[in-house]
C-alpha cells in the first residue's frame, strides 16, 4: 500500500515536458545591427503552444515561420512551418531532451537544421540555437533574446 501511495505522489509531481516548457510562453526580441527579430509563445491548451517568429519593419509584420509545440502522450514535438521552405509545410522536430532550463528537438533527416533548442538564461532572457550539418560541416546559429512582455 505504501508503495502505491508513493508512485501515486511521485506521478503527481511529474510535470508534463509542455509545462516544463512553460517558461517560453510570451514575447522575445533579438537584436541585430540590421534590426530586431521576434518570437512570441501562447498557449493554445494544455497540450499545445503556439508560436510565430517575425519582424516588424514600420507598420508591416513580416512573419517568418509559424511553430507549434504539441504534447503527444509523454512526448514534445517542435513543429515549424516556413515561408519558403518545404513548400510551406511543416516539419517535426522530436524532443531529445527538457529540463527546466533547456530543450532539444531533433530531426535528423532534415536538410538544415537537425537540431533545435532554447536555453534558459534568467525569466527575460533566452538562447535559441539551430544546428546541424550543412554542406559537410557542422554549421550553428544563435539567437540571444529578451522577453519583452
Amino acid at each position: 500500500m505504501a508503495f502505491l501511495l508513493l508512485l501515486a505522489v511521485k506521478e503527481s509531481n511529474r510535470k508534463d515536458p509542455i509545462q516544463q516548457a512553460s517558461w517560453l510562453l510570451g514575447c522575445w526580441e533579438n537584436k541585430t545591427s540590421i534590426g530586431s527579430t521576434y518570437e512570441s509563445w501562447t498557449e493554445v491548451n494544455e497540450l499545445e503552444f503556439s508560436g510565430k517568429s517575425y519582424a516588424v519593419k514600420g507598420k508591416d509584420t513580416m512573419v517568418f515561420e509559424t511553430i507549434q509545440l504539441i504534447q503527444k502522450e509523454e512526448e514534445l514535438f517542435y513543429i515549424p512551418s516556413v515561408k519558403k521552405q518545404n513548400e510551406g509545410l511543416p516539419v517535426a522536430f522530436k524532443m531529445v531532451e527538457i529540463s527546466e532550463s533547456f530543450m532539444k528537438f531533433e530531426n535528423k533527416a532534415h536538410d538544415f537544421p537537425q537540431a533545435i533548442s532554447y536555453t534558459r538564461i534568467s525569466s527575460d532572457s533566452l538562447v535559441a540555437e539551430i544546428s546541424g550539418e550543412r554542406e559537410g560541416q557542422i554549421k550553428k546559429v544563435l539567437f540571444p533574446m529578451k522577453r519583452i512582455n
